[in-house]
């Protein structure tokens, strides 16, 4: 977080702003609609804690937080593995927006702020985008997760990560192509973001799995002397461990 500014720590957290978010200020009509970009960035924040606190209920904990011209990011010190407790954090972010929708068009429908109907509205209808946007089943956004944890439980972790990169894939392309014939470059590079963070979390996931199943050792030799064996101790470590044979055992299986 060397490059990025610290905003402060709220809930034990602390929050960081990315330079690179001060090019949204070079997009068209952002200077004169200042005060609602910073509020929409205001509820990403919220969408974000949404997904820390809910995954510190699990004994997950986050390092930061920190917000970019694209949105923002909750960096876990870990990714649960349960597909339960993925599912729920993963649908705290956008439930975080759908609560603060709710609040203001319960706001609007009493019609208590006077002169502020416009700027609520547009928040109201930004909040269901951010929604709406989160769950689209590509990663980052938190609807890869949801559709990884969907399918957890059924093919495993690995299989279930290639499926959604695979779709997220498919979906940034198509995006991307779409953007760059009406010439929405901002459009291209977000669909490009999103193409590359979703085959860099399946190959993350994939290398995790095969280090876990003892078939990846970042280059240390596996095959194990003769009377030793492999064993896992816990935290992804193993050892080699000697292989103690029965003498019991070896003389029933002779009777036999």
């Amino acid at each position: 977080m060397s490059l990025s500014w610290k905003l402060g720590r709220f809930a034990g957290i602390d929050v960081f702003l990315h330079p690179t978010f001060l090019l949204i200020l070079l997009l068209p009509g952002v200077a004169e609609n200042l005060p609602l970009v910073l509020a929409m960035f205001g509820c990403v924040l919220l969408h974000e804690f949404g997904h820390a606190l809910t995954a510190r209920r699990f004994g997950i904990e986050t390092a930061d937080i920190t917000l970019y011209p694209i949105g923002g990011v909750a960096r876990l010190t870990r990714m649960p593995r349960a597909p339960g407790v993925e599912l729920l954090i993963a649908l705290a972010g956008p439930a975080v927006n759908l609560a603060i929708a709710a609040g203001l068009c319960l706001t609007l429908g009493v019609g208590s702020v006077v002169g502020a109907g416009g700027f609520m509205a547009n928040l109201l209808v930004m909040n269901l985008v951010l929604a709406a946007f989160n769950m689209i089943p590509a990663f980052p956004m938190d609807g890869g997760r949801v559709l990884r944890a969907l399918l957890g439980g059924w093919v495993g972790r690995g299989k279930a990560t290639s499926f959604a990169a695979a779709v997220g894939r498919t979906l940034a392309l198509g995006f991307g192509v779409y953007s760059l014939l009406n010439w929405e470059l901002m459009h291209v590079a977000l669909a490009a973001f999103i193409y590359m963070a979703a085959g860099a979390e399946e190959r993350g996931v994939l290398a995790e799995e095969r280090r876990r199943n003892g078939e990846d050792a970042g280059g240390t030799d596996w095959s194990a002397p003769a009377g030793y064996r492999w064993i896992r101790t816990g935290q992804g470590v193993w050892r080699l461990a000697p292989i103690h044979v029965d003498a019991t055992a070896s003389s029933w299986g002779g009777r036999r």
